[in-house]
């Protein structure tokens, strides 16, 4: 038996008014006052966070489970960090968190560095091996829609690749060809570097996907979660939420009260225009 650690990562900004969901904002084209923006990324940031450590919560106890049934199983522990910049950000990143009372588990905080987003990322994940995490699986905070299971598998598919001795890498997109999850373990050759810091015109999925053939990386690959940047983005998941709030009696679904609250408190309402067409089925193409 061996000791293993995994951590959540989660790579954000405080929520300023200014500094956040700026595309929202009216002055960029969308519908939120700055401080409006900011008001919705930190409740994001607290649903995410919540659902994060509730993963977390039940890797934790499968762990512990199969541990007491066959003690030669692996001890695993799961720790949840969180990742801004500049130092002067940490502060209010805890306060942030403080404001609102204790939370399910310690967060831990990070002060990541670099001079462009790969290598902000990069750094974020070289502190957390030399910390002796073996996995580490990252996600952002403006993806209230994220479902409970991404984190669960995401974990579960990264020590499936280890135990063939073929360390491996996770991933889930968003909706504008990037991504809303990646992970990797220690061993795993790879690293964040021409993904986000696009110069050539290439997405940040299809430069994982060199990458990952590149180095014969194994890859796992979870169902697409947007994240929320246009006003088309806050609609949709909207509707999303609403779907998701009505389905978690039946399905066990974490639901974002925070967010949810929110949007009941400004009194969104998605509508779409009419749709007038008429299709008769006998000119539908058998």
């Amino acid at each position: 038996m061996t000791d293993r650690k995994c951590a959540l990562l989660l790579f954000s900004k405080p929520p300023v008014p200014g500094m956040v969901k700026t595309r929202l904002t009216r002055e960029r084209g969308g519908i939120l006052t700055p401080e409006q923006a900011a008001e919705f990324f930190r409740r994001s940031l607290y649903d995410v966070s919540e659902l994060c450590m509730h993963a977390l919560y039940q890797l934790q106890a499968e762990n512990d489970a199969a541990r007491a049934a066959d003690p030669s199983v692996d001890a695993v522990t799961y720790e949840f960090y969180v990742s801004t910049t500049p130092a002067d950000n940490v502060d209010l990143m805890r306060k942030t968190y403080d404001a609102i009372g204790p939370w399910p588990m310690e967060i831990h905080y990070l002060t990541d560095a670099g001079s462009t987003f790969d290598d902000h990322f990069d750094d974020a994940f070289a502190q957390l091996f030399a910390l002796g995490f073996d996995t580490v699986v990252s996600v952002g905070g403006d993806i209230p829609t994220l479902p409970k299971d991404h984190i669960v598998q995401a974990f579960q598919w990264l020590d499936y690749f280890r135990s063939l001795g073929t360390p491996g890498f996770v991933q889930a997109p968003c909706q504008e060809c990037g991504t809303s999850l990646v992970g990797w373990c220690k061993e795993t050759p790879m690293d964040n570097q021409g993904v986000y810091y696009n110069v050539d015109g290439r997405a940040a999925l299809d430069a994982y996907v060199e990458k990952l053939k590149a180095a014969g990386i194994p890859s796992a690959y979870l169902a697409p979660v947007a994240d929320i940047d246009e006003k088309t983005d806050l609609a949709h998941a909207i509707s999303c939420l609403r779907a998701i709030e009505e389905a978690a009696p039946h399905q066990g679904l974490f639901v974002p009260r925070r967010v949810l609250d929110w949007i009941d408190f400004i009194g969104f309402k998605v509508t779409t225009p009419p749709n007038e067409n008429h299709d008769p089925r006998q000119y539908i193409d058998e």
